[in-house]
């Protein structure tokens, strides 16, 4: 948080590849973003893989890590709650928001050393910055591991290869288990019939290749999908909006 006074102080570091911060909190706001590069976000349930074309908003006192699936150049601000409008001070949960060409270029700009800005230039940037915060609905992407030991070595093995498309008897004669037992670990272990389980762990293997820039159809491939369009369909239903919206380029 700023010691200065400022609504806001932004942090800027770069991450390599697969680099991860331990689990902390902070007791400002953070809006978890990358300028350049994959930033991936976990809480205690869930994960968010982040292209510059959003941000997370991170609510004061919420336990996360932080990390990047490819290298980035990291732009979070901090914002004080006591300089926050009420609407985001009553936000428990974090919520991805879209980060437009006007807010990419205002963060920069508060990233500047405090001594280069006039303060009530500063203030005004701040003002625009926390009025361009709007939420977006998309959805979290969850494929929790179960618990029990056969049911694990099918997420395994799909972890390593989602593109495998073994039916679950098929798994079960692997692993020593009647795909009845199998349906049951997955549904009580993750909360997800195996079917629902596989396509999240899917879409969340999609993510940081289509933001590597891999080609829709390419990444539908290496996720086991028969067409393009099927994945599509698969990451809307999922997601709540299609790749090309999600990952679209920053500044558009």
């Amino acid at each position: 948080m700023s010691r200065d006074g400022h609504a806001i102080a932004v942090g800027s570091f770069a991450l390599s590849d697969g680099e991860w911060f331990t689990p902390h909190e902070h007791p400002a706001h953070q809006l978890a973003w990358a300028a350049q590069g994959v930033l991936a976000v976990r809480t205690a349930d869930r994960t968010w893989v982040l292209p510059p074309s959003v941000a997370l908003w991170i609510p004061a006192g919420v336990r996360h890590a932080t990390g990047a699936t490819t290298a980035a150049l990291v732009r979070s601000p901090y914002v004080r709650p006591d300089r926050c409008p009420p609407a985001w001070n009553a936000r428990q949960e974090p919520q991805v928001v879209p980060v437009p060409g006007l807010l990419r270029e205002l963060i920069g700009y508060l990233a500047q050393d405090a001594a280069a800005l006039a303060p009530e230039a500063r203030r005004r940037a701040e003002a625009v910055v926390l009025d361009q915060l709007h939420p977006v609905s998309v959805t979290t992407v969850r494929a929790p591991m179960p618990t029990d030991v056969r049911a694990r070595e099918v997420a395994e093995a799909l972890r390593a290869d989602p593109a495998d498309g073994r039916s679950l008897a098929q798994w079960g004669a692997a692993v020593g288990a009647s795909a009845r037992t199998l349906a049951r670990a997955f549904v009580a272990d993750t909360g997800m019939p195996f079917g629902q389980w596989r396509t999240q762990l899917r879409l969340e293997a999609a993510m940081p290749l289509l933001a590597a820039g891999a080609t829709v159809s390419s990444v539908a491939r290496r996720v086991g999908y028969g067409s393009p369009s099927a994945f599509v369909a698969a990451f809307r239903r999922g997601v709540g909006v299609p790749p090309g919206a999600y990952f679209k380029s920053p500044g558009r």
